[in-house]
Parts: C-alpha cells; structure tokens; sequence
C-alpha cells in the first residue's frame, strides 16, 4: 500500500498546482497525505453516485476533474445532498482530489486530448496564462570534478531544454582564493594565496525547482565554499494556457467535422453555428465552458470553434466574427480525460510499484438529454 501523498505528488507531476487559474480550488480536498491509498477511482464529478460506488468498492480515492468543494462551506446539513454526501465521504475514509484548469491547462491534458480525438496537428496553446521564468546557473568547479558536478546537476533537473537533456557549457580558467583562519581549504593552506585550474560550467533551469538544483550542486561540488551565480533570463522554453489551437491535415466540410465529434467525443448534445462557406482548417478549442476565449480564436485565424455551455447571443457573435462554433457540450468535452487519468496513473502504478488498484468511472452520463 502507498500513502495518499505519494498519488498527490504523482498527479502534481501531471498537472502541477501553479497551473490553476487563481480562482480554482485545487489538490487535496478531504483526506489526510498520510492515509493508506489502495484503490483509486477517477471521475469528471463526485456525485452521490460516485460516491456510492466507491464505499460499495472499496475505493479509498477518488480522483475528479471537477472539484467537489469549490466555494466556502458555513454549515454541514446532513440532509441536504451535499451535507449528505460529505458524511458519506468522512464516514469512509475516502480521500478527494481535484485536478481543474491546472489539468486543462497541463501538455497532455483535458485540452490536448481534446485536440487529439479531433485529429488536429501543429497544435499550440490558444491563451498564454503560464510563462515559466527560466534561470541561468553558473558554478566554478576544480577540474576533475566537472563531470560529477555537471551530472548531479542534470540529475537535479537543469539543463532541460525541449526534447534535450544535460545542456550545459563549459569554458576553463583560473580560480584565485586565500584560505583564512578557521577555514577547512579543499585545496590549498592557509593564509597562502592559491590557484586552481578550474572549468566554468553554465546551465539553465526553471526558477521552480532552483532550491533543488542548487542542493545538488552543493553536494557534488568538493569545495567548502564554491563560488557559483544564479541569473534571471528572458528565455522563455514553455509556455501554457487554457484552450488549443490547431489544423486540419486535410480540410473538411463543417458538416463533415460535425460528424466527426460526434463520433470521437461522448454525449448526445452537440449543435453548431455556421458562420463561414470555408472548409474546416484552422481549428481552436477550450474544454468546458470556454465560449470567453472566442475573440482570441478569432484573432488567431480559427475558421472554427469548440467548446460547451453556448449561449444564444454568444452564438450570434461567433456568426459576427465568422466563426463556425460548435457545442460539444461541458460533459462531452471533458469526459475524455477521466480515462486519461487512469492510465496515467497505472503507468505510475507499475513505473513506482505502488501496488494498487486504478478504475475510470464508466457509468457517467451527461446531466443533459437531447429531445430527438
């Protein structure tokens, strides 16, 4: 068995907190980091049903999309449902975690396997909420320790850049110093001024795990006191938002691309607005209720656009803009990444030897019903 932190962590791996929008409610809901998980079940919403399955199953975990408790809470009825629910929640022992807008924002996320389902490739993020600020690191190290130093540091995680690892340069001098009293000199005496012959090793890495990076660093280096520097960059390796923004390899009728979500995505209440004679290409899309992102779709040249939750005049203005929108509907968009998140979490399951037992919810339904 593995304690309830160990998943925590995993899904932070996935689709790390600092990606949630400010108004989200995010991570551990209920439970305690240090509780015993032994079955995990993922879902889009904790409803009662849910709920019941996971105390009929055993569950001990359950994983939504959707958080469970969002606004503040002033008093528990119990008979009231969500009073009810939550002495259901407590009474078990079940621990509750949300992953949101941080795992529709996350590459690999509810957006990207929209995206995926909807066969668009050159896919990009449609709205840029994240830059991640990217630190240069340079560090003085004796000659034969170069390679010790340089390796702990890519170990630690500096060094990333895209789909290349170790990244580093390196270029040689000449390191002065005078040990003083009470000093412990790696190299040299003292009160004697001395000389190394040392190699300059310069790397990059994201200012989130900088701590990491420089304890390794600290821990390879065989100097008392190494000389090293952090500096700030306008370098920017990755970036992220809500939404995507793709194309078609092969253009299509906006009839035909119709068809075409209706068989990838689940759920029954799909319509559109036609608003150009173009053949689909440039597509943009945002998971949920995304309908706000619209004008940036357009802005970007998307002849077409995916989301849920459309209103009626939010519908004319796409047709003002002339932009096909489709509603896929909020259940229809998301759905999709609860089996994601199964998956991942089974291949951490087998990757970490945890040992447990991970199910995707395949009773959900749509809330709503299309009148044939």
């Amino acid at each position: 068995m593995i304690k309830c932190q160990v998943v925590v962590e995993a899904m932070d791996r996935l689709a790390p907190r600092y990606l949630a929008e400010n108004w989200d409610n995010v991570g551990l809901l209920i439970g305690n980091p240090a509780q015993e998980i032994t079955k995990i079940l993922t879902c889009l919403d904790v409803t009662e049903k849910v709920i019941d399955k996971a105390i009929c199953e055993n569950y001990n975990m359950i994983i939504s999309h959707h958080p469970f408790l969002f606004k503040g809470i002033k008093k528990i009825a119990t008979d009231k449902p969500l009073g009810r629910m939550l002495q259901k929640i407590l009474s078990n022992n079940i621990a509750i975690f949300a992953a949101h807008t941080n795992l529709d924002t996350t590459y690999g996320g509810v957006n990207d396997v929209l995206a995926q389902k909807l066969q668009l490739t050159e896919v990009k993020p449609l709205t840029i909420s994240y830059r991640e600020e990217i630190l240069k690191l340079g560090v003085n190290v004796p000659n034969d320790y170069a390679d010790a130093v340089r390796e702990a540091l890519a170990k630690a995680g500096a060094g990333a850049i895209d789909n290349y690892s170790d990244c580093s340069f390196t270029y040689n001098g000449t390191g002065y110093f005078k040990p003083l009293e009470n000093s412990n000199p790696f190299i040299g005496q003292q009160n004697k001024l001395s000389n190394v012959q040392e190699v300059r090793i310069e790397t990059i890495l994201p200012s989130k795990i900088k701590n990491r990076v420089i304890k390794a660093m600290l821990k390879a280096h065989p100097y008392e006191v190494p000389a090293w520097d952090i500096i700030p960059t306008e370098n920017i390796y990755h970036e992220n938002g809500l939404g995507r923004i793709g194309k078609l390899t092969n253009p299509i009728t906006l009839d035909e691309f119709a068809q075409r979500i209706k068989q990838s995505l689940p759920g029954d209440t799909f319509r559109y607005v036609k608003g150009n004679d173009k053949l689909v290409k440039k597509v943009a899309l945002c998971s949920g209720a995304g309908v706000e992102f619209l004008d940036k779709a357009a802005m970007q040249g998307a002849d077409t656009y995916i989301t849920g939750d459309v209103k009626y005049h939010e519908a004319q203005h796409a047709q003002e803009l002339g932009v096909n929108i489709i509603d896929a509907g909020h259940f229809g968009t998301e759905l999709p990444i609860v089996e994601t998140l199964a998956q991942y979490l089974q291949e951490e399951n087998i990757k970490q030897k945890w040992q447990i037992t991970i199910t995707a919810d395949n009773d959900a339904t749509d809330v709503f019903t299309t009148i044939k």
